[in-house]
C-alpha cells in the first residue's frame, strides 16, 4: 500500500509526519487537511513542485516520504462576507440553491457508491435527541500527526457531529471525513472493484455499524425527574451496566423470551417423551435487548405487521438437556420495552445457490427479495408486547382516544379541527405543546405503543452490493424530502407509500418510527409540559 509521510505548511503553520496513503482517491487527503486546519476541501489548493493536486486523481503530484506540501486557503469563517445579497428567482436557481430557498435538508456529495452511507445520515439526521446529543460530544475526529490511532467509535462519532454541523448551513456537502473514518474503522467498506472504485455496501450494515458506534460514545441522558432513583433501576432492569448510551435509552428494546420443547411423545419408542411436561426442562425465560426489529419476508407475508409477528414466534432445533439430543422449541418473544425511535430492516438479500455456467459448480450469489410488502405511516406496536407493558401503555393510549373523540364531536359540531398531531412546522408547531412520549421513570421509551414513520432507506436493484440507495425524511404534514445524494427534493405521502416494493423500483429496506405526539389543550399546557 504506497503510503508516505509528508510535511504539510500552511501559513505560518507546519504538520510533520501526515500519512498519506496514494492508493485512496485525493479528496480523503484533503479531508485530513480539512481536520487538522479547518480548511473546507473545497477551498483547498494543494501543490507540491508547481503542480496542483486534483480531487479525483494524482496525476503528476508524486509524493516521496519527507516531501513538504503547501497547502493555501482560508477557513471558512474568515472570507469576508459580500455586504449586500443579490436577488435570486426560483426559476433561476440549481438544485442547492432551490433547496436552501425552501428549507430543505442539505444533501450530500456522492463519493464513489456512497449513497449507503448518505441514505444512512440523512436518515438518522430526523433524531433530535440523537443531534442534540452529537453536538454535546467533545472528541477529536482524529489525530492525524499521531498516525490515527483514534478510537474508530471517537472518530465516527466526532465525524458525524461535524458533518451534521456543516450541513446545518445547507448547501451540499462532501462527507469526505466521515468516509475516511469508516474506512479506517470497517475496512470492507473501503474494498474496490478491478476498476479501481469503492465498491457498492450494504445500507443496513452500514447503519448498525454507525449506531454501535455512536452507542459507546454518547453518554445517557439523565433524567431531573423526582423520580431518579427510580428511573435508574429501570435502567439496570432492561440493560443493566450496558445501559449507557442515549442509543439504548431512545432507540434501544428489550423482549421477555420464553423457550418450549414442543416435541411429541413417540409412540414407537420404548422411552415417551414430551419436553413441555418434563419436570427437568420446563419452559425457560429470558431477556434480550435489541435495536431493530426485523420483518421476514416470505410467501404469505403482505403487510409488514405479519413480518415482524412472524419472527416474534419461530421454531428453533437445539440441543435438549433431557433428550440429550436436538430437539424442536417454540421460542416465543414480546416486546417488554418500546424506545422512542423503532427501527424497522425489512430483511430482504440473502444468499442462494446458483450453478456457475464455466465450472459447474454452485456458486453463492447475493439475491434481492422484490415483494411488496406494506408499510404504515402510523403504526402501533401494542400487539407485539407483553401484557405486563400492554397494561402500562393504557393510560396514554386512553388518552389518546379521548383527543381523537373529542376531534369527531367537533368535527360533527362543524368545527374546522386539525386531527393529526404532528401536524405543523415552523413558528406553529413551536407553539403547540405535547404531552411527553416517555414514561416518567424511563426516559426514551414510548409510552403509548403509537409511531409515525419519519424516515425511509430505500434501494433500488438486485443485490445490496449493488445498485442504489435514497433516504426519504418526513419535512412536514404531507411533505416529504427525497435525499438522493446531492439531490435534494420534495415529495408526497403518496410516493412514500410506493415505496414498499413489487418490481425494480426503490423498495423500503429500513423504516424508522418516531413517537407519535399527543397535543395538550391549551388549560393543561402548564401541567402536563415536560421537559423532554
Amino acid at each position: 500500500m504506497p503510503a508516505y509521510k509528508v510535511k504539510v505548511k500552511w501559513g505560518k503553520q507546519s504538520y510533520p509526519d501526515i500519512e498519506v496513503n496514494t492508493d485512496e482517491p485525493p479528496i480523503l487527503f484533503k479531508a485530513q487537511l480539512f481536520t487538522l486546519t479547518g480548511v473546507q476541501p473545497e477551498r483547498q489548493k494543494v501543490m507540491l513542485k508547481g503542480v496542483t493536486l486534483k480531487d479525483d486523481d494524482w496525476g503528476a503530484f508524486v509524493l516521496k516520504n519527507g516531501v513538504t506540501v503547501l497547502l493555501m486557503g482560508s477557513k471558512e469563517e474568515d472570507v469576508p462576507v459580500e455586504p449586500v445579497e443579490k436577488t435570486r428567482f426560483v426559476e433561476d436557481m440549481n438544485e442547492s440553491e432551490l433547496a436552501t430557498a425552501l428549507d430543505l435538508p442539505a444533501g450530500l456529495t456522492n463519493l464513489g457508491n456512497t449513497c449507503y452511507m448518505n441514505a444512512t445520515v440523512q436518515c438518522l439526521k430526523t433524531v433530535p435527541e440523537l443531534k442534540d446529543a452529537l453536538l454535546e460530544y467533545k472528541g477529536a475526529t482524529f489525530n492525524m500527526a499521531g498516525g490515527g490511532n483514534t478510537p474508530p467509535a471517537q472518530s465516527i462519532t466526532a465525524a458525524l457531529r461535524d458533518l451534521y454541523s456543516s450541513m446545518e448551513k445547507g448547501n451540499t456537502v462532501p462527507p469526505v471525513v466521515l468516509l475516511q473514518v469508516l474506512h479506517m474503522s470497517f475496512p470492507r467498506f473501503a474494498e474496490k472493484s478491478e476498476h479501481g472504485g469503492f465498491t457498492q455496501q450494504d445500507a443496513n450494515e452500514c447503519w448498525t455499524e454507525m449506531v454501535r458506534m455512536l452507542q459507546q460514545k454518547l453518554p445517557a441522558k439523565i433524567s431531573d425527574s423526582e423520580n431518579a432513583e427510580k428511573y435508574k433501576s429501570i435502567i439496570d432492569q432492561y440493560f443493566g451496566e450496558k445501559y449507557k448510551s442515549i442509543i439504548d435509552q431512545y432507540f434501544g428494546g428489550s423482549f421477555d423470551v420464553e423457550w418450549k420443547c414442543v416435541e411429541t411423545e413417540d409412540e414407537s419408542s420404548t422411552k415417551k417423551w414430551k419436553c413441555v411436561e418434563t419436570e427437568d426442562e420446563s419452559s425457560t425465560k429470558s431477556t434480550e435487548q435489541f435495536l431493530q426489529l426485523s420483518c421476514f419476508i416470505s410467501q404469505d407475508v403482505r403487510y409488514m405487521h405479519s413480518g415482524l409477528r412472524s419472527k416474534m414466534q419461530e421454531q428453533i432445533t437445539k440441543m435438549s438437556p433431557t433428550l440429550e439430543r436436538d430437539a424442536v422449541y417454540t421460542k416465543t418473544s414480546k416486546i417488554s420495552r418500546l424506545p422512542a425511535y423503532l427501527t424497522v430492516q425489512f430483511v430482504r438479500f440473502y444468499y442462494k445457490e446458483k450453478e456457475s455456467f464455466y465450472y459447474k459448480e454452485k456458486e453463492s450469489i447475493n439475491a434481492k427479495i422484490l415483494k411488496d410488502v406494506k408499510f404504515p405511516m402510523d403504526f402501533d406496536a401494542f400487539e407485539l408486547c407483553s401484557a405486563e407493558l400492554q397494561e402500562k401503555l393504557a393510560p396514554m393510549r386512553s388518552k389518546f382516544k379521548e383527543y381523537e373523540d373529542k376531534l369527531v364531536e367537533e368535527a360533527a359540531k362543524g368545527k374546522d379541527v386539525v386531527k393529526d398531531n404532528n401536524k405543523g412546522d415552523g413558528k406553529e408547531k413551536e407553539q403547540r405543546k405535547y404531552a411527553p412520549f416517555s414514561f416518567e421513570d424511563d426516559l426514551g421509551s414510548n409510552n403509548s405503543g403509537y409511531y409515525t414513520l419519519q424516515a425511509v432507506l430505500t434501494h433500488r436493484g438486485r443485490s445490496s452490493s449493488s445498485g442504489h440507495y435514497v433516504g426519504w425524511v418526513k419535512h412536514s404534514e404531507g411533505v416529504w424530502i427525497k435525499c438522493d445524494d446531492d439531490k435534494v427534493s420534495p415529495v408526497s405521502t403518496e410516493d412514500i407509500l410506493k415505496l414498499s416494493g413489487g418490481g425494480d423500483w426503490h423498495c423500503a429496506y429500513v423504516l424508522l418510527y418516531g413517537p407519535r405526539l399527543l397535543e395538550l389543550p391549551n388549560e393543561t399546557d402548564e401541567t402536563m409540559t415536560v421537559d423532554q
